[in-house]
């Protein structure tokens, strides 16, 4: 058989950005960049796994920086030599490899991943506070069914907030459930739902600890959340019924959630109230459908600058999200990666050449 040339020199460049472009499977990437010493070269220059990691979760373009915590090492700053230079692409290639795996894991899913922050306004505090949300369908407090209502007002149009923390600040969000109140204990049993909802992910803009809370028992001075947060992810607008029920919210494709902050908007009001004349929301229940990353992952900033950096900590614990292994596992993964190379390599040249043969199965 007649030698060919590397793929990637007889295609250029910039076809074979466009090709390996469509790979929509980490491992994928592995075995191209194992081929040879020019195609990892090119892999990593081009950097195709944060490529890949955008592609399938566009919030995480907000990461302006990649820092690798390993035997307490300083990150390394771009621009000094092009060795150092390629150190960076080098150690980018690395973390944001482990984030693809993380980020396709098939771990299921989890309810009621919250903690409550604040809301915007609360009727009765502290006896319907946010965090009477959190609990459980059935569950009462002093007696009473526990829910959250927002002050009475004029105007049906007013929105209220209500904000939450998720338990990991690198969530997989795929659906948020919300049961509006039902007031049993007022004529004809009223419903105070939403007209529509919408939901923003972010972080606060300090990522540091805590943003002003309730865990002093008093509600924070209310202001815009915008003040405190930085939002990554904003939803479309999705239709409230005025049902008495737990009503799920399907976002319309996952969403990452940086720096672990959910808020919830309700936009507009449905019920008035008799007694008063107002109009009010109410909440009786909140859930969210999703899955934290592996703890090696973490969420900081640089400096003073509020830019978005991506942690990696080579030893922190690694779960069935994070990949990597160790050991015989890590030989034995490494043996199997090479032979799909092979195959993947071979496949290319049928390709090149035009062969009629079927195109083998790469493993």
């Amino acid at each position: 058989m007649e030698r060919v040339g590397d793929f990637l020199e007889l295609i250029g460049h910039d076809l074979s950005m466009d090709v390996l472009m469509c790979l929509d499977d980490p491992s994928d990437i592995a075995r191209a960049s194992s081929v040879s010493h020019s195609w990892r070269r090119f892999v990593i220059a081009k950097s195709f796994y944060k490529k890949l990691c955008i592609k399938r979760f566009p919030e995480i373009s907000c990461f302006t920086h990649v820092t690798e915590i390993c035997d307490s090492m300083e990150p390394i700053e771009v621009g000094a030599s092009n060795y150092i230079e390629w150190e960076c692409l080098e150690r980018d290639h690395r973390v944001y490899a482990r984030l693809a795996r993380a980020l396709t894991s098939p771990r299921q899913m989890k309810d009621r991943l919250l903690e409550a922050i604040n809301a915007s306004s609360t009727d009765t505090y502290p006896e319907e506070s946010i965090v009477n949300t959190l609990y459980p369908n059935d569950n009462r407090v002093d007696g009473r069914l526990s829910y959250w209502s927002s002050k009475g007002n004029i105007d049906p149009e007013v929105s209220e907030t209500l904000t939450y923390r998720l338990t990991s600040k690198l969530c997989v969000v795929n659906e948020i459930k919300i049961q509006p109140f039902r007031a049993f204990f007022q004529h004809r049993h009223p419903t105070y739902p939403a007209k529509a909802v919408r939901f923003k992910m972010g972080h606060s803009k300090t990522l540091l600890g805590r943003t002003n809370n309730m865990m002093d028992g008093i509600p924070s001075v209310q202001r815009s959340a915008d003040d405190d947060f930085i939002w990554t992810y904003v939803s479309s607008k999705f239709p409230m019924r005025q049902e008495y029920r737990l009503q799920a919210f399907k976002l319309p494709q996952p969403v990452l959630c940086i720096g672990g902050i959910l808020q919830i908007e309700l936009l507009g009001m449905v019920q008035k109230q008799e007694m008063d004349g107002l109009y009010y929301v109410r909440v009786r229940q909140v859930q969210v459908k999703g899955r934290p990353l592996s703890r090696a992952f973490d969420v900081g900033t640089l400096d003073f600058a509020r830019k978005c950096v991506l942690k990696y900590s080579a030893h922190a614990p690694i779960t069935a999200s994070g990949g990597g292994a160790t050991g015989w596992p890590s030989f034995a993964t490494s043996i199997k990666e090479r032979r799909a190379a092979r195959v993947w390599n071979r496949a290319m040249q049928n390709i090149w050449h035009g062969s009629d043969s079927d195109e083998e199965e790469v493993a």
